[in-house]
């Protein structure tokens, strides 16, 4: 899953949610699904946290000016 983009991850997640929705699967197939989906909603927020970071990491100078502070992400 780490290799994942963002966009690639959700449209993954989507497909979990939809499946879940329909109702119509086994049991063993809707909790694999859930699993899966969790799986992914947490790994979609983390890479939302660590975009947010890197835009909490602009500020401006003392002149005035945008500038982007380095950021050390896990």
């Amino acid at each position: 899953m780490e290799s994942l983009t963002f966009e690639e991850a959700y449209t993954q997640l989507e497909t979990a949610v939809t499946a879940l929705q329909d109702g119509q699967m086994p049991l063993e197939r809707a909790l694999q699904y859930y699993e899966e989906g969790m799986k992914l909603a947490q790994y979609c927020n983390e890479l939302l946290q660590k975009a947010e970071l890197r835009v909490h990491q602009l500020s401006v100078d003392n002149q005035g000016e945008i500038v982007l502070q380095s950021l050390d992400l896990p």
